[in-house]
């Protein structure tokens, strides 16, 4: 009797200082990495799908899908200070795809989003 299946695992990769696309508030977001395995005997061998990379923000809990070399980008960016995510960076490779919340309001050009919860 041969026991086999599908194991998947999430790594965390890193934590980024990010401006949500969805909520709009400069928070900490979670970069992760899952990863699909052959299992036998609850053993995993061997990926049979390529990794996801995921981006979740920590404040509001959206998560959307990033590709492979937006997570790289977004890993070499290393944080600092609140990034609108999907800006366009200096000398960049691309521009990530705008997603988010289109019930959220925006703030006009040039200012940044008001946090409703700090004083």
């Amino acid at each position: 009797m041969l026991i086999f299946g599908t194991s998947t695992k999430m790594h965390q990769l890193a934590m980024l200082n990010l401006l949500c696309s969805f909520c709009g508030n400069p928070s900490a977001h979670s970069l992760r990495k899952r990863v699909t395995k052959f299992s036998l005997f609850f053993i995993p061998l061997f990926p049979i799908a390529p990794a996801k990379h995921y981006l979740q923000c920590t404040f509001c809990g959206a998560a959307s899908e990033v590709t492979k070399e937006n997570a790289e980008q977004l890993l070499a960016q290393g944080g600092g200070g609140p990034q609108p995510y999907g800006a366009q960076q200096p000398g960049g490779a691309g521009q990530l795809p705008p997603q988010g919340n289109p019930f959220a309001g925006g703030a006009p050009q040039g200012q940044q989003p008001q946090n409703p919860y700090q004083s």
